[in-house]
């Protein structure tokens, strides 16, 4: 298992009006995060705010190329990006004890914080298809290059996990500084993981390794 500091590229924030952050998604081109009551999306180029959406936005956020994704209380609703009506919703897997949310393969994959699992499930249903057990409470939730990485948060300590999507074994770990939380989780599709944060309204760009 590779274990290493987690190195902060960037820090974005705070946002006019968000005290803390409970998921992160990206669309291609822009960051968006969830603080409570809204979606907001940031220029990672630049940091400047550029759109808000109000909607319930209570935890993790997913993007599938074309509709949002969004965790509110028991529910995931799928949301229409340019006005944010609520298009479908299905039963959240953990009836409103879920975390992180991130869009692979055709379906969600969901963070369970406390119950320190991920569950990948059908967008159409809800329906449970398979089921990963951490060790530690699970936040923000992310794929990229084939590769499944989650978040973690317990007492003062977080981390982001590079584990295997069939097992739940850890393969690499990134230690992120004392005191330094990480909620929301999403990759660029390139070097940056994207790291929301609920104790300070910032977001925080990790390098990925290669």
């Amino acid at each position: 298992m590779k274990h290493s500091p987690a190195e902060i590229l960037r820090e974005y924030g705070p946002f006019e009006g968000v005290k803390s952050i409970h998921g992160v998604s990206f669309d291609g081109e822009n960051v968006w995060f969830a603080s409570g009551d809204r979606l907001n999306a940031f220029d990672p180029e630049s940091g400047r705010t550029l759109r808000t959406i109000d909607v319930a936005a209570h935890a993790g956020t997913a993007f599938d190329g074309h509709h949002f994704f969004q965790l509110a209380g028991d529910r995931i609703h799928k949301l229409d990006p340019d006005n944010g009506q609520v298009l479908a919703t299905i039963p959240a897997p953990g009836g409103g004890r879920d975390s992180g949310l991130t869009w692979a393969e055709g379906t969600l994959w969901v963070g369970q914080y406390r119950e320190r699992k991920i569950h990948q499930i059908d967008p159409e249903t809800g329906k449970i298809l398979r089921t990963i057990e951490s060790t530690r409470f699970v936040t923000g939730v992310t794929w990229v290059d084939g590769e499944l990485w989650h978040a973690t948060w317990e007492g003062d300590e977080s981390d982001l996990r590079r584990v295997d999507p069939k097992t739940g074994k850890l393969l690499e770990r990134l230690d992120m500084p004392a005191g330094m939380g990480v909620s929301g989780l999403e990759s660029d599709g390139g070097e940056r993981l994207y790291c929301g944060s609920t104790s300070t309204g910032v977001v925080r760009a990790v390098r990925r390794p290669k």
